[in-house]
């Protein structure tokens, strides 16, 4: 039997209450926000049934606000870089905010992780628990041009998490969705992940440039640290990173395997070896990113008053290539009136032995 309960989770410095929607199944529940239509806790059982939330969060609404971490949050209008902060369209130069080295990073300063979102519907019926969200994002918003309107629906399902983003806009316009989750499938707050086993199916990588930045070029995993075909550990050759821009670790656009656009497909799946608890990914998206944690630095406190020390907490963000506006032999990230964007990414939580 599924259900869906919502409560107060405050309210925002401009006046604007937030809820929290908690979905819940007889395996697991997940809640979340409206502000940046965020996962807030992801509770799973472990190979002993002791339950525990793998998804990190912080203590209030007030840290929310003040300290920008995308913990749990859906991010767009375009997640990820755009080079210089800016990109052309049909011969309109569109200037976006600088909050990241010279480039735009994750929609900018206000992007759709910042901002309250519209409950439409939370349901739940015999098997399934529903929490749709809306948000017209206007334009000229951040710089983007166009009136973008968003739909979220987070489904839960037994032991799975599906999410579902679709948008559609009146002007042409660049469109780049991910959620912002961050795991350590031992429990967040647990003191490390590199003891994680990592299955990713990609064969092949962008190499960037300081800032993160594509240099247009598509490069193969094989013989490198960046090769999860297999599955190992996260840590294993971690050390191998060196260039200064990735700060000690992971944070690499990796390409899934080719496969037609809009399929769902299997993308990755993440143990932690001492809990047993594992989590598979499906999406539709042409790629992920994969991010270890390298400027977490212990200071963030979350809702259980545990700490998030570096690398303590792993990203598996599926979505489009970054700066895909600069780069015109990267799928297109352009969305034109009358069409509708649509993306599906499915967590299924289970153990292993």
């Amino acid at each position: 039997m599924a259900s869906i309960h919502g409560d107060d989770f405050g309210k925002t410095k401009a006046g604007v209450p937030v809820g929290r929607y908690t979905l819940t199944t007889e395996t697991i529940s997940v809640k979340v926000l409206t502000r940046g239509c965020a996962l807030y806790e992801v509770n799973v059982p472990d190979r002993k049934g002791n339950t525990a939330n793998v998804c990190s969060n912080m203590k209030s609404l007030a840290d929310y606000e003040d300290r920008r971490t995308c913990f749990g949050a859906f991010v767009g209008r375009f997640a990820n870089r755009i080079a210089h902060a800016s990109f052309d369209l049909d011969g309109t130069t569109y200037t976006l905010a600088n909050n990241h080295f010279g480039h735009t990073l994750h929609g900018g300063p206000g992007g759709l992780d910042t901002v309250v979102w519209n409950v439409e519907r939370a349901v739940a019926d015999d098997h399934e628990a529903i929490v749709e969200l809306s948000y017209r994002s206007p334009d000229g918003d951040e710089g983007y041009p166009g009136n973008l309107d968003l739909r979220v629906a987070y489904t839960l399902l037994e032991n799975r998490l599906r999410m579902e983003y679709t948008a559609t806009t009146d002007k042409r316009t660049i469109i780049n969705l991910t959620n912002h989750a961050f795991w350590n499938l031992a429990g967040a707050g647990s003191p490390s992940a590199l003891d994680h086993t990592l299955t990713l199916a990609a064969d092949r990588y962008l190499p960037v440039r300081e800032g993160l930045i594509p240099t247009g070029d598509i490069a193969s995993v094989e013989g490198t640290a960046l090769d999860f075909r297999a599955g190992r550990q996260v840590g294993e050759r971690i050390s191998d990173i060196t260039e200064p821009w990735f700060a000690g670790g992971y944070d690499h656009c990796m390409i899934l395997y080719n496969k037609p656009k809009g399929e769902l497909s299997f993308a990755a799946k993440l143990v932690d070896p001492s809990s047993g608890r594992s989590m598979t990914v499906e999406t539709t998206e042409p790629a992920l990113q994969f991010y270890s944690g390298n400027f977490l630095d212990g200071t963030i406190v979350s809702a259980e008053g545990k700490t998030f020390p570096k690398q303590s907490l792993l990203c598996l963000e599926m979505q489009h290539y970054p700066d895909s506006p600069h780069q015109p032999a990267f799928p297109s990230t352009i969305l034109e009136p009358g069409d509708t964007y649509r993306q599906t990414t499915i967590h299924t939580f289970g153990v292993e032995p």
